[in-house]
């Protein structure tokens, strides 16, 4: 597990309608989704989302109680870590490779 990684749940916190509306879009039109939680520092965290069909995308939140809340609402399970067979079941877009490979050639 990342270090500075949360697994704990409160489910007092406020979440924004706007966040848990996004996460539950994104899992209606890709046939479920799964999520990782990652902390970003004083920017919060990063809500990685894996729909079943292999498209991802991110959110943001401003903690990682926040982000697992708002999951939580949307009705999508958060795994506490990258496991291997979320992490094949991605399928980036080719126009995501080209902007790595830019990023790569650019240093």
């Amino acid at each position: 597990m990342a270090d500075g990684s949360d697994t704990t749940l409160t489910t007092d916190v406020e979440v924004p309608s706007a966040l848990v509306a996004s996460i539950r879009a994104f899992a209606a039109e890709h046939g479920g989704a799964k999520a990782v939680v990652e902390y970003v520092g004083k920017r919060g965290a990063r809500i990685v989302l894996v729909g079943a069909d292999g498209v991802w995308g991110d959110q943001f939140a401003s903690g990682t109680d926040v982000a697992r809340a708002a999951c939580q609402r949307a009705g999508v399970a958060v795994e506490n870590t990258w496991e291997r067979e979320l992490m094949e079941q991605m399928a980036p877009a080719k126009d995501t490779w080209r902007f790595m490979a830019r990023r790569a050639f650019a240093r």
